[in-house]
C-alpha cells in the first residue's frame, strides 16, 4: 500500500543543542534523491619512529561520517506541485514562464550555506526523510544550470552537498578522550532512571551522580526526561 509522498527536508538551527530555529530556514526537496551516500573514515597515525625501518598503524579516531545528497531544481513545467510529474502527453518541453530555479536555489542557499552572522559560522543542519536522521553542516557544495531560456535564465540545475556529521560536544569529549569511557557509557535515560542509580550502573558508586550532573549540566538532577542522553566521563574514584 503507498503512501503519501515524503518529501526530504532541511531544517537550519542557531545553536548546537538545535533547540533555536532559523526563521524561514526550512528546505523541502522539489525531488526526492535517487540516493544518498554516508562516508566513514577511519584516522590512523602511522609515524615511523626515528631508527626503526616499518612501523604498523595505530588508531588514532573517528571523525563523525559524511553525507553527500544530489539535489535537484527544476521549472520547466515537467514538474507539477513541487515533484509529481506532468501527466501531459505532449512530447515537447513545456517551459515555465515564471523565474526559473533561481528562488529556489536561493531558498536553498539560504538555509544549509549562508553565514549565520550571530553565532558567526554556517548554521547547524537536521536533514531527514523516512529513516534517514543526520545532524551536521555544510562542507561543500557544487551547483550546476543545465538547461536554459533564451534570455539565459535557468531552468533545471543540481546541487551536490557534502555534510559533515555533528556530535555534540559532551559526546565527543566521552568519545575522544583516551581514558574516557567509549560510546557505550552513553546511556539513555529510561522510565524509573534516577541519576543516582544510573552512576552507580557505570561505576558501581551512586556518590558520584554530582560530578556526572555537571558534567551533562543537568541543573536538577531529580528531574530526568525519558529518551534523554547522559554520559558518563572518567572520574577518579576515591574511597
Amino acid at each position: 500500500m503507498s503512501g503519501e509522498l515524503t518529501k526530504l527536508q532541511i531544517k537550519a538551527y542557531r545553536d548546537e543543542q538545535f533547540n533555536n530555529e532559523i526563521a524561514n530556514g526550512e528546505f523541502r526537496a522539489l525531488l526526492n534523491p535517487e540516493k544518498y551516500v554516508f562516508k566513514y573514515k577511519v584516522e590512523q597515525n602511522s609515524r615511523q619512529a626515528s631508527g626503526t625501518s616499518s612501523s604498523s598503524p595505530r588508531y588514532n579516531r573517528t571523525p563523525p561520517e559524511d553525507l553527500e545528497l544530489e539535489f535537484i531544481f527544476d521549472r520547466t513545467g515537467v514538474l507539477v506541485n513541487y515533484g509529481e510529474p506532468s501527466t501531459s502527453d505532449d512530447d515537447e518541453l513545456s517551459v515555465d514562464e515564471g523565474v526559473g530555479v533561481a528562488d529556489d536555489i536561493d531558498l536553498f542557499k539560504r538555509v544549509v550555506f549562508d553565514y549565520n552572522g550571530d553565532e558567526h559560522r554556517p548554521n547547524y543542519l537536521i536533514i531527514s526523510w523516512g529513516a534517514l536522521l543526520f545532524k551536521g553542516v555544510l562542507t561543500e557544495m557544487d551547483i550546476t544550470f543545465k538547461l536554459f531560456k533564451a534570455d539565459g535564465t535557468p531552468l533545471r540545475a543540481s546541487a551536490t552537498a557534502k555534510f559533515k556529521g555533528f556530535i555534540e560536544d559532551n559526546l565527543r569529549v566521552a568519545i575522544e578522550n583516551n581514558s574516557s569511557p567509549d560510546l557505550t557509557h552513553v546511556r539513555i535515560v529510561k522510565e524509573g532512571d534516577t541519576l543516582p542509580l544510573m552512576t552507580h550502573r557505570i561505576y558501581g558508586d551512586s556518590k558520584y551522580y554530582l560530578e556526572v550532573a555537571r558534567a551533562n549540566k543537568i541543573s536538577n538532577f531529580r528531574k530526568l526526561t525519558v529518551g534523554q542522553k547522559i554520559f558518563f566521563p572518567p572520574i577518579e574514584k576515591v574511597s
